[in-house]
């Protein structure tokens, strides 16, 4: 795992408990879990707009 030890793993658990605590840590899994759903979501679903170029230049 990106050539992460044990030792170094457990150094940046401590880490991230400190700078977080201990009572954000899920709503911070939670939340990143949503956003990379809602990623791949984008990613596979069709666009909903299109897009038409002109050459009008822009508009005031």
């Amino acid at each position: 795992m990106f050539g992460f030890g044990t030792g170094e793993l457990l150094i940046l658990l401590v880490l991230v408990i400190l700078l977080f605590g201990a009572k954000r840590i899920p709503m911070l899994g939670q939340s990143l879990g949503k956003s990379i759903k809602n990623f791949k979501k984008g990613l596979n679903s069709p666009d909903d707009e299109d897009v038409e170029e002109n050459d009008d230049g822009p508009k005031t």
